[in-house]
């Protein structure tokens, strides 16, 4: 396991990291607790989880990924050798059970969430705490088409830089990161940190892999540029590039055979570009989801791949990805197989 700075925070995070977003779902706690066992013994030292997972979240299910790894946590100990990440949920149409459903991204409710984060994964602190999504309208979520609703904006993001920083002062969290961001949004974080003092952000977390590339078109120059690196998750597009779910197949328990309503990554540009690049993973002798992977784990952007699992067995395969070294033949075919249908599922 290789492991890369997050950011400038001096903190050191392994090149994969555990997505917990199906814990409490498709995993059961102790299905959860072998599958953080089996991380922490391949070395991964980074896992991620948020205040609404299990996902699709509810009001009856929203925390329960943060109480199964804080079971966790509380029966194995060594906290100290772990970067945990977590994430506050904005407002939103649908989310209404958060926080009386004024869940904003001001001081009240920054404070109020981290402290029921903390409760629930029985620690005192977290290492990088990140907002899920911003609060204003933006192109996230597959959004391609920005709209200019400046009455729509909700809480400034000083605002919420300065809570950030007060949760830093009192030792709760260590450092704070971004999702489902924009470059105009990581613009002005960064313009805030340097002109206000405020809290630089560390990471951005966004998603990244063969079928949604578009990180790479306004963000990974300010990752390199500016060190906030990409936490990629759904490197496999909700597992599609796996090509379990082609020709219409739904695999007993799998994740779209449960929400068939997610369909972002199987409309038929998706589909048709996962046959391409399945086939030629079969034609290099590979695995099409350690092709997938090894493809994302390898991009100078990159800080860590977040990957996630139903089974034991699917972990194990994922975190064998960091051994595939992808030709140079290769990863021609796929940038032809890119150009020839950029970003098929944005």
């Amino acid at each position: 396991m290789q492991y890369r700075p997050l950011g400038r925070t001096g903190i050191d995070i392994s090149q994969l990291c555990l997505g917990t977003m199906t814990f409490g779902s498709q995993n059961t706690e102790a299905e959860a607790h072998a599958q953080l066992d089996a991380a922490v013994d391949a070395g991964i030292n980074f896992i991620d989880t948020a205040e609404m997972y299990p996902f699709p979240v509810s009001a009856d299910s929203a925390g329960r990924t943060e109480s199964i790894l804080g079971s966790w946590l509380k029966q194995r100990g060594g906290r100290d050798r772990l970067i945990i990440a977590s994430k506050i949920c904005p407002a939103a149409e649908r989310i209404t059970f958060l926080r009386g459903g004024n869940n904003r991204l001001d001081r009240n409710n920054i404070t109020a969430a981290v402290d029921a984060s903390l409760q629930r994964l029985n620690t005192d602190y977290l290492d990088l705490y990140q907002t899920h999504w911003p609060e204003r309208e933006a192109n996230f979520f597959g959004k391609l088409d920005y709209r200019h609703t400046p009455d729509a904006d909700g809480t400034p993001i000083a605002e919420t830089l300065a809570a950030m920083a007060g949760l830093i002062e009192a030792g709760k969290i260590r450092c704070v990161g971004v999702s489902n961001e924009t470059p105009w949004g990581v613009a002005e974080h960064l313009r805030l940190a340097e002109t206000r003092g405020l809290p630089r952000i560390a990471s951005v977390q966004n998603p990244y892999n063969l079928l949604n590339r578009s990180f790479e078109i306004g963000l990974s120059e300010f990752a390199q540029r500016e060190d906030t690196g990409l936490l990629a998750y759904s490197p496999l597009a909700f597992g599609a590039l796996s090509g379990k779910y082609l020709d219409n197949a739904r695999p007993e328990g799998a994740r779209l055979t449960l929400h068939p309503d997610f369909k972002r990554y199987t409309k038929p540009r998706g589909e048709a570009a996962t046959e391409h690049y399945c086939r030629l993973a079969a034609e290099h002798g590979l695995d099409p989801a350690q092709m997938a992977l090894a493809y994302v784990n390898t991009r100078p952007f990159l800080t860590s791949t977040i990957i996630g699992a139903r089974t034991l067995e699917q972990l194990r395969s994922n975190i064998a990805s960091l051994d595939v070294e992808l030709p140079e033949e290769l990863l021609d075919n796929i940038e032809a197989l890119h150009g020839g249908d950029p970003n098929p599922c944005p």
